[in-house]
């Protein structure tokens, strides 16, 4: 199809017509970035073995105080007037040596088997009492084999570069001139390396804090960590991909919970996006339209929603929509038949997308007023003298714009939405229950199920397991669709 015809297409069949292009030429685009994951592996592995040239050369070229620091870091600075840098380099190697040896090197060494002695009862003939002795805790020992493994790449990074210092160092004193001291090197970093000053701690932070737990948790995924396998009393062993098989297929009733509760996921992220896209933004052209009064305060009106907090409304809500709540006994005094708002699974999810209409439109219509008063009345006014009608301005000036510019806020809506679990959980709290699921209800999300395999029957594996897949699913519709948009492809020439 010619650039021309697409262009010509009203908004929503263009995005739609794009969408399926991208589905259509999605196995080339998982082709290319397969290729791309495996040439950057190979950019990767190739500047390992240029450190390894570089690591043997500097030793080739070095000479005996360089040679020493590649047994005892820090040497090549010691014996060269670093002190400070030396004893730094030389603290780091021993605290290293002293951990591994006391600590680490026994958790790496369980970490193939999580553990292999368990919690046992022992009779004590001497005080004829039973006796517990500790065995190994899976999850400690998983928990800081990856932290020991942290640590060991951290000491290699340390190390390289304390050869490197000393190498560099030689080559200073070669041609004449002196290493620079603890205040040069200060005054350095103060300098022109201040960035690297005030990032380091937070880097830090970073790997402690989030990458490590992230680890952690991935790797729970692989274990049989259950509620059948609760450390220390009893240990949970490697399992490969057995959790995602009866996610997928092996366990019938787990597989049709996931399949089912992932459809209504889509569905739910799907309607509760676009219905407080489209409404909120209908609203706000009403509000802004020429001729209406009093625009501040039909503002203030609708977003009296977003004074009280979130949690407040829904569980009024939940009471109110209750079998026995005031809106069912009013129905009852006036002869009608109650509504099984929250306990029928149709009625319980058009409400909670209902609900969620109520507490979501008033922060679409505040981010659409915004825009719509900052499109140019120029454009409107063009329009107007060549004839365009309500709708033709709408479908060829207003709608564009906004999703040109909304487009990144659909995206993050819409990923929020699948992981919207105040809404579900504090409104029907994921019901009403199902026998044909296992542990979730109707209107369950992946997340509120992940929550409920968590803290209502420990079955971490398969709510880690749910949690690596909500995160491709989330991270595979952000980069379609945002790829599709004109966000992205027109970003420097819309105007």
């Amino acid at each position: 199809m010619k650039t021309i015809d697409i262009v010509s297409m009203p908004p929503l069949k263009r995005f739609g017509y794009r969408l399926a292009t991208g589905v259509k030429h999605l196995p080339q685009g998982l082709r290319q970035m397969s290729a791309a994951v495996w040439r950057g592996m190979r950019k990767r592995a190739a500047g390992i073995r240029d450190a390894a040239k570089e690591y043997v050369s500097m030793f080739r070229k070095g000479d005996v105080r360089t040679r020493l620091s590649y047994g005892i870091m820090g040497t090549g600075c010691f014996l060269r007037g670093q002190l400070v840098k030396g004893l730094t380099y030389l603290f780091l190697q021993a605290a290293f040596i002293v951990y591994m040896a006391t600590f680490g090197l026994s958790r790496l060494a369980l970490l193939p088997s999580l553990g292999k002695a368990v919690k046992q009862e022992v009779w004590n003939e001497k005080l004829q009492i039973y006796e517990y002795i500790q065995g190994d805790n899976s999850m400690l020992i998983l928990l800081f084999s990856v932290l020991t493994l942290f640590i060991l790449f951290a000491f290699l990074g340390a190390y390289f570069a304390s050869v490197r210092t000393a190498f560099r160092n030689q080559e200073l004193m070669e041609n004449g001139h002196r290493p620079p001291g603890f205040l040069a090197d200060l005054r350095h970093l103060i300098d022109s390396r201040l960035h690297v000053a005030f990032l380091t701690p937070p880097i830090f932070g970073v790997f402690l804090f989030t990458i490590l737990p992230l680890i952690f948790m991935i790797l729970i995924a692989f274990t049989n960590y259950d509620s059948a396998h609760q450390p220390p009393g009893t240990l949970f062993t490697w399992v490969g991909f057995e959790n995602f098989k009866n996610i997928f297929w092996s366990n019938p009733i787990q597989s049709q919970t996931f399949a089912g509760i992932f459809r209504w996921t889509l569905v739910w992220a799907f309607f509760a996006t676009f219905s407080n896209y489209i409404l909120g933004m209908i609203l706000a052209l009403m509000i802004n339209k020429k001729g209406i009064r009093f625009k501040k305060l039909w503002r203030t009106i609708f977003i009296v929603t977003i004074a009280v907090p979130q949690f407040v409304s829904l569980l009024l809500m939940s009471r109110l929509l209750a079998d026995q709540g005031a809106l069912n006994v009013l129905l009852g005094q006036l002869g009608i038949e109650r509504i099984p708002f929250l306990t029928n699974a149709i009625w319980a999810r058009i409400t909670v997308i209902v609900v969620n209409i109520w507490v979501g439109i008033p922060y679409t219509m505040l981010i659409t007023s915004g825009i719509l008063m900052n499109i140019p009345a120029e454009l409107y006014e063009s329009a107007r003298i060549d004839g365009a009608g309500v709708l033709k301005t709408f479908s060829k000036i207003t709608m564009p714009y906004m999703l040109f510019v909304t487009t990144p806020y659909l995206i993050t809506q819409f990923i929020g939405n699948i992981n919207n679990f105040n809404v579900i959980y504090l409104l029907s709290g994921g019901g009403p229950l199902s026998l044909d699921y296992y542990q979730a209800g109707k209107t369950d999300l992946l997340v509120t199920w992940l929550y409920k395999l968590t803290v209502n029957n420990q079955d971490y594996n398969l709510a880690s397991a749910i949690g690596i897949i909500i995160f491709v699913v989330s991270a595979v519709l952000s980069l379609i669709v945002f790829n599709l948009s004109a966000s992205t492809r027109k970003e420097d020439t819309f105007q």
